[in-house]
């Protein structure tokens, strides 16, 4: 079953960190035309040097000018970005703790774990950045196609390696989709993160890497040390146009592997900040500084705002119920 072989790729235990009730009664009385008045600390679950370290120090360094307070950065990576997502949710909801999330740790994970707390429990913000995923082979790779990959995949199970940026990912999950649906098995590898996934391709220690297209990766490919052989997108990615889609080669179904970034509080945060930082994130994304920063490939070309990314986690949960078995 998907939930049995996925489940077992998590990294460490994510039963610690308290339940819902561990955070204070309530917020701050302070109102937004007071906030900030003091350090902000915004919690990036993964390692830096990835898409979603890149989009939270490109948001914090617009809000710490934008709000005229520090807004320090916290890579708490592990146990499948549920660390550092325990954290936030156990914190006070003042304002004062946010998190640059992915759908992974807010809806994969809860799926296939009994977690302290799921995506219900976060008060979503923004959208920063939406990543779909590529498959890639070092350029020296006798497999110049997809076609002949995959092919291969089928034809000698499990002997094909595939590194990814984390256990419980939308990656994770499709890969297991194209041996479950397709017959075509290959060995998930997970990493903690873009960086070591991107290494261990680069050393030769795996075949390929199917991880969002973000710089670490897309660097690579530009530099022509990685080729790309599909994306996992519903359509081709405009800044990788001749690149086909798993569902042009005939996995019509795997679409599912864009990993969406966004800002995040804990539950129960006052919905007058909410707005403030809405609107400063707003702001950021149409800054161009912040644009260059983090990358503008990579921006929504509409800002996905508080009630559109709560609807997108919503649709997520929805998707992957059924398939995860949760």
């Amino acid at each position: 079953m998907v939930t049995a072989i996925v489940a077992v790729f998590l990294l460490v235990s994510c039963s610690s960190g308290g339940d819902k009730g561990g955070k204070g009664e309530g917020g701050s009385a302070e109102s937004a035309e007071e906030y900030p008045s003091q350090e902000i600390r915004e919690i990036v679950p993964y390692a830096a040097g990835g898409p979603t370290d890149l989009a939270g120090r490109g948001i914090a360094a617009y809000f710490e000018d934008s709000l005229g307070q520090p807004v320090v950065v916290e890579n708490q990576e592990g146990a499948s970005a549920t660390i550092g997502t325990t954290e936030l949710v156990n914190s006070e909801p003042n304002g004062y703790t946010l998190e640059m999330a992915t759908t992974s740790p807010l809806v994969l994970v809860p799926l296939l774990e009994n977690l302290p707390y799921d995506k219900d429990d976060v008060e979503t913000i923004c959208v920063t950045i939406e990543t779909p995923a590529v498959l890639a082979v070092r350029q020296d790779s006798e497999y110049e196609t997809a076609e002949e990959f995959l092919e291969a995949a089928q034809a000698n199970p499990g002997t094909l390696s595939v590194a990814l940026p984390g256990a419980n990912t939308p990656q994770g999950v499709e890969l297991q989709r194209l041996a479950d649906e397709y017959g075509v098995v290959v060995t998930p590898v997970p990493f903690n993160g873009d960086s070591e996934a991107v290494a261990a391709l680069l050393g030769g220690n795996v075949d390929a890497l199917f991880d969002p297209a973000g710089d670490v990766v897309f660097d690579r490919l530009e530099s022509e040390e990685f080729r790309a052989l599909a994306v996992g997108s519903p359509e081709r990615v405009p800044y990788l146009p001749d690149v086909p889609t798993l569902a042009e080669l005939g996995y019509e179904t795997l679409t599912l592997s864009t990993s969406t970034y966004g800002l995040v509080a804990p539950k129960g945060t006052p919905s007058d900040l909410i707005s403030e930082l809405e609107s400063t994130c707003q702001a950021a994304l149409e800054n161009p500084e912040t644009r260059e920063q983090i990358g503008e490939r990579y921006i929504p070309e509409q800002f996905i705002g508080s009630e559109e990314f709560r609807t997108l986690l919503d649709e997520a949960w929805e998707t992957y119920q059924p398939i995860l078995g949760g």
